[in-house]
């Protein structure tokens, strides 16, 4: 689940990216514009995966040896 959420926030992040240096929505773009149901879906899990990634601000990391 943690992968997951990293998945999207980074998606996410990128996307902002585009959108901020060159006015490009990539995931508009790719599902179909923004206000396609596939491009709302993909907004709204980037979205509650950014809520859960809020987690890992407070949580400690267990180091495992190498």
């Amino acid at each position: 689940m943690e992968r997951l959420a990293l998945l999207f926030v980074i998606i996410g992040a990128l996307n902002w990216g585009l959108i901020g240096l060159f006015q490009f929505d990539l995931v508009a773009s790719l599902f179909g514009g923004a206000e396609s149901i596939v491009s709302r879906i993909v907004y709204t899990l980037v979205g509650l995966f950014g809520v859960y990634a809020i987690k890992f601000l407070f949580t400690d990391r267990e180091e495992t040896p190498t």
